[in-house]
């Protein structure tokens, strides 16, 4: 089977990074045909205004995913934009995609709302148009026969008019004040690319007739707009492209060091860029059980960040058990449950380093691989958009 995913460039890769997507990878390429790419095109959706890391943090995506199991061997390792037949399908493929596919992508929102941090702001709008919404439901001249489903879009579309009536200056201003963020910052998310992004990743799909995309749930919605691209494709031209599936991936939840998700943009992780003093001073910082505040005050480890790393990290499962149970009665304090930790965190790190140490040595040889493999992605991409020309009656 030939399985298609990629990455953006945006930064420097943590343990996230590794649980949620690499680990997964590396056990694919040993069963399937593989095609991983560094996104570079995707990173100008949202970070077209500064380009200066760009390069760099490619590079850095190399290093990263050779020393954590990649193999440019075994899989097609490479770099999205040196093929440029991606741009073209891109091209060809929006012409025949409805703007409201776009448009009514769930995570299209959510991207821009997290993005410039309005998550919170939508919860709180919702919340209280809710009983507004209610009342105008009562108040409507006509029955309305899906009561539940047009509560929820009449309820979305309000909040977001509101959010856009807010940065038009219509509603008090104190509230926008407190978000930290511009009226040209909400509308310079609204570029093209970020609209058409499903359509590019679409293109990276369908380019290598792509059957399998691993995906964790929360990226369904990307994936059936991309059959439901290919599927308009090979009605109106002819069937060209497989339908890909989505491959959902078991994606253990590893919580930043202050119990929130993880995420460069909190200051919450663990890079494998970090020395041993660095991750050793954001283990021993970690936020725990608030109510666990003397060594002796029984712990709840079910909502510690500390112990859910030692369920990944800590391999000795009768330790881990230990430690819960310890955890629980008082027995076991939180900085001695940290040393505990860091031991078994550093097991894992360590050898991850030295890799890097090597790949960073002889960063021309493994650039030069990345490039041999944008070269045989090539082949396969032009070998397809001859096929696509040809079915639409293009020179």
């Amino acid at each position: 089977m030939r399985v298609v995913s990629g990455m953006r460039p945006t930064g420097k890769l943590h343990l996230g990074h590794y649980f949620g997507v690499i680990r997964n990878w590396v056990k694919l390429q040993e069963e399937h045909e593989c095609f991983f790419f560094i996104a570079d095109w995707h990173a100008l959706t949202t970070a077209y205004k500064n380009t200066k890391e760009l390069r760099q943090n490619i590079r850095e995506v190399m290093i990263d995913w050779v020393a954590l199991g990649l193999d440019p061997d075994k899989s097609v390792l490479f770099i999205q934009s040196k093929v440029k037949e991606h741009a073209e399908l891109c091209l060809l493929l929006g012409m025949l995609t409805p703007k409201s596919w776009l448009e009514l992508n769930p995570t299209y929102k959510d991207l821009k709302y997290n993005l410039l941090r309005l998550v919170d702001l939508e919860r709180e709008f919702k919340e209280k148009l809710k009983e507004t919404v209610e009342n105008l439901l009562k108040s409507l001249p006509f029955q309305i026969t899906k009561e539940d489903k047009f509560k929820e879009h009449l309820l979305e579309n309000l909040t977001q008019t509101m959010i856009e009536a807010l940065f038009e200056g219509e509603i008090e201003p104190e509230i926008l004040k407190r978000l930290n963020v511009s009226k040209k910052d909400f509308y310079e998310t609204d570029t093209f690319g970020f609209l058409g992004y499903p359509v590019l990743q679409t293109a990276d799909i369908l380019i290598y007739k792509g059957e399998a995309v691993p995906v964790g749930e929360d990226q369904l919605p990307h994936i059936e707009l991309s059959r439901e691209i290919a599927r308009r494709f090979n009605r109106l031209y002819g069937k060209i492209f497989p339908e890909p599936k989505a491959l959902l991936t078991e994606t253990p939840k590893i919580p930043g060091t202050d119990g929130r998700k993880m995420s460069k943009s909190y200051g919450n992780a663990v890079f494998f860029t970090d020395t041993k003093e660095e991750v050793e001073k954001k283990v021993m910082k970690m936020f725990t059980d608030p109510q666990k505040i003397r060594k002796n005050d029984p712990g709840r480890p079910e909502i510690c960040p500390v112990f859910a790393w030692h369920k990944l990290f800590t391999k000795d499962e009768e330790l881990v058990s230990q430690i819960e149970q310890d955890c629980r009665s008082g027995k076991l304090g939180c900085v001695e449950c940290k040393r505990i930790l860091l031991k078994h965190l550093e097991e894992f790190l360590e050898p991850i380093r030295e890799r890097r140490k090597e790949l960073e040595k002889n960063i021309e040889e493994l650039e030069e691989k990345f490039l041999r493999n944008s070269e045989k992605a090539r082949e396969i991409a032009s070998a397809t958009m001859e096929e696509v020309r040809k079915a639409m009656n293009l020179p």
